[in-house]
C-alpha cells in the first residue's frame, strides 16, 4: 500500500510546486476535504511558513521558512515510509528522460534553433514526428511515475495528467504540449521533476553538478 501524506505536508508542497495558488487548486489536486487547505495555510501564514497576496492577481506562497519546513518533513516522510531508494531511484532514471522531454518541448516550439524560426504548425508531417517523440518519452515516464505511486500516494495523480495531456496534443489540441497556466504536458512534467527535487532536498540549481 502506498504511504498517504499529511494535509500540512500536502498544502505546503503544492506551493511550491504551484509557486502561486489558491486552496482550491491545492485541494482538488490532492483531494482535500473542503476547508482543510484554507486551515492549513491560516496556521502557516501564523507561522511565517506562507504568505498571501490579494488583488488583480491573488493567491498564496511559500516563504523562505515555508521552504526549509516543507523539505524537513518531506525528508522525514520518506525515511519514515522507508521509500527513499524508491525516490532516488526513480529520480535517477527521470534525469536522461528529462534532458530529451526539453529537447523535445524546444522541438515543438521552434522549427530550426540554429535560425530561431518557430514551428507555426503547417507542416502536419513534422508535427507528427515531434507528438510521436513524445509518445516514447511517456512511454518511458509511466513505470516511472506508477514507481512513485505505489510507494507515496501523493505522486499518484502524475500518470493520469501526463497521459491526459499527451492524448489532447495527439487529438490536435496544441496548446496542451508546452503552453503554461494549464496541465500541458511540460506543465506537469515541471511538476513532478520540482516533486521530485524537494522531495529528496535537491536545489535545481545544483542539479547538474551531481
Amino acid at each position: 500500500m502506498p504511504v498517504g501524506s499529511d494535509a500540512r505536508l500536502l498544502v505546503l508542497l503544492g506551493l511550491r510546486l504551484g509557486g502561486f495558488v489558491e486552496a482550491d487548486v491545492i485541494t482538488e489536486r490532492y483531494g482535500l476535504a473542503d476547508g482543510v487547505a484554507d486551515e492549513v495555510l491560516a496556521a502557516a501564514a501564523a507561522d511565517g511558513l506562507a504568505r498571501r497576496r490579494d488583488g488583480r492577481v491573488s493567491g498564496w506562497s511559500l516563504t523562505g521558512e515555508g521552504r526549509t519546513e516543507l523539505e524537513r518533513i518531506l525528508a522525514a516522510e520518506v525515511d519514515a515510509a522507508g521509500t527513499r531508494d524508491v525516490v532516488v531511484g526513480a529520480y535517477e532514471r527521470f534525469g536522461p528522460v528529462n534532458k530529451e522531454l526539453l529537447a523535445t518541448c524546444t522541438a515543438w516550439q521552434v522549427r530550426d534553433e540554429g535560425s530561431g524560426a518557430l514551428n507555426d504548425h503547417t507542416d502536419p508531417a513534422y508535427d507528427a514526428e515531434v507528438i510521436a517523440r513524445l509518445a516514447d518519452l511517456d512511454g518511458v515516464a509511466q513505470p516511472i511515475c506508477a514507481e512513485l505511486a505505489a510507494a507515496l500516494e501523493r505522486f499518484a495523480g502524475y500518470s493520469s495528467r501526463l497521459s491526459g495531456a499527451r492524448a489532447r496534443v495527439e487529438q490536435g489540441e496544441h496548446d496542451w504540449f508546452t503552453k503554461p497556466m494549464i496541465d500541458s504536458y511540460h506543465t506537469v512534467w515541471f511538476e513532478l521533476h520540482e516533486d521530485l527535487l524537494a522531495t529528496l532536498g535537491i536545489e535545481r540549481s545544483s542539479e547538474g553538478s551531481r
